[in-house]
Parts: C-alpha cells; sequence; structure tokens
C-alpha cells in the first residue's frame, strides 16, 4: 500500500475523536457560563457563577464549579512521543536541507533544481517552527523516565535509526555525483528520505498528545506525500 495514501487516510481525517470531543464539551461549558454571567440566571452559594456541562446522550446535565470546569479540560501537555518527533525532525529536515543545497551546482535539470529549491523553502521554516516548540516545552531531563530514549538532552543522537537518512556514504556519493547521475540519485534518496518522515510522522501522530506537534506532523505528511507523488513521476 502506499504510504503516502495510507498516511493521509489515516490521520488526516480523523483527529483525535477523544480529544475533539472532551474539546466540544469544554467549549459547550465556556458557553454555558457566558451565558450564565450575563443573565445572572445561574448562581453557586457564593455567589460565583456555576457552569452547566451537557451530559452525554441519555444522561443528565451536571453543574460545576469554575475549578471544576478547569479540571475537566483536557490535557494536552506533550508527551514523550511528542519530543522524540521535534527533535528527531529537526536532524531530518537539515540532512534534507544539506542534500537540496546540492542540487544548483549538480543537477541536471531544471525540474530536479525546483523541487531542491520548494524543499527547502518548505522545511527550512519549519525548522524554525519546531525550534521554537523546543523553547517553549523543553524536554524532560534525563532520568525523569518521560523523555524519549537518546533525546533527554533536547539533542537526537542516532541518527542513522532515523528512517530514510542517507547514510556518510551515500552522501559523499550524492556530493560527487553530476548531471543525470546527480538528479537520478537525488530523487532515490530523497524519496526514501520523505518516506522515512511519513513514517515518523505517524508515529508523532498515534503517540503524541500535543495539539501544535499532531499540526506540524500533519504539514509534514501533506506536504512530502506530495513531493513523492511528484519525485516518482520524475523518476
Amino acid at each position: 500500500m502506499d504510504m503516502a495514501k495510507d498516511l493521509r487516510g489515516r490521520k488526516a481525517l480523523p483527529a483525535r475523536p477523544l480529544r475533539l470531543a472532551a474539546a466540544m464539551a469544554t467549549a459547550g461549558l465556556l458557553l454555558t457560563l457566558t451565558a450564565c454571567q450575563d443573565d445572572g440566571a445561574d448562581r453557586a452559594d457564593d455567589g460565583r457563577a456555576s457552569i452547566v456541562a451537557p451530559g452525554r446522550p441519555g444522561e443528565k446535565s451536571r453543574t460545576l464549579t469554575p475549578e471544576q470546569a478547569a479540571e475537566a479540560k483536557p490535557d494536552d501537555s506533550p508527551n514523550a512521543a511528542d519530543h522524540s518527533y521535534v527533535q528527531r525532525m529537526i536532524e531530518h529536515h537539515r540532512q534534507a536541507l544539506t542534500m537540496s543545497a546540492l542540487a544548483p551546482e549538480r543537477a541536471a535539470t531544471d525540474p530536479v533544481k525546483r523541487l531542491a529549491e520548494r524543499i527547502t523553502a518548505a522545511q527550512k521554516p519549519e525548522i524554525g517552527a519546531m525550534q521554537k516548540w523546543l523553547a517553549l516545552h523543553p524536554a524532560p531531563a534525563a532520568g525523569t523516565g518521560t523523555a524519549a530514549p537518546g533525546h533527554g538532552d533536547g539533542h537526537a543522537h542516532d541518527h542513522g535509526a532515523m528512517p530514510g537518512m542517507a547514510t556518510e556514504q551515500q552522501l559523499k556519493e550524492l556530493s560527487d555525483a553530476r548531471g543525470a547521475d546527480f538528479d537520478r540519485l537525488f530523487l532515490k534518496l530523497m524519496t526514501a528520505h520523505h518516506e522515512g518522515a511519513l513514517t515518523m510522522a505517524g508515529e508523532a501522530l498515534a503517540g503524541g498528545n500535543n495539539p501544535a506537534v499532531e499540526e506540524m506532523a500533519n504539514e509534514v505528511v501533506a506536504t512530502q506525500s506530495a513531493e513523492i507523488h511528484r519525485m516518482r513521476g520524475m523518476g
């Protein structure tokens, strides 16, 4: 089965039903709170606004205090899968930029050169966004039991374990190639590289918990799936 089609069909559609249901419930709470504040109809004994939480089908609504409503808000804090994905994908993207930087002087055809330009234009800002995310959500210190193995200090060490990464020998061969040979090798390596990114994004979408990381992973799936299709047509 085509990996790109599988990922698009598998995750981009249902974005965490449980989280979505919880978010909708929270939105309902906020709307109810606004209404209560406007008309003053529902007040707790101490004079504070009470919040009516709509029940599930067949169940009665519940009246909550503001503190209880806050506790009911879904927890979307980053977990180990989120941190691992962001840390590793930064390194994954950097290798794609390294490969793409070779194209202007070595590629034989304009389509390959334009593809390299598009990859750079897409992935360089994504690296910046992921770095900003890490600054806002530092990875837990090593030994806390919450960081992904090998990534507790904020750096991805085991690059070879990341799917799709080119080896040092492959990078050397790409750097030494010129013309049509470069084009063929670039398309081969970059297609594998993108497929690896889809694998990593799928893992993050399956195991992560943070909406921002989910959004970044979905963007990778959308962008790199399209580029895989384009590269297969060029090969």
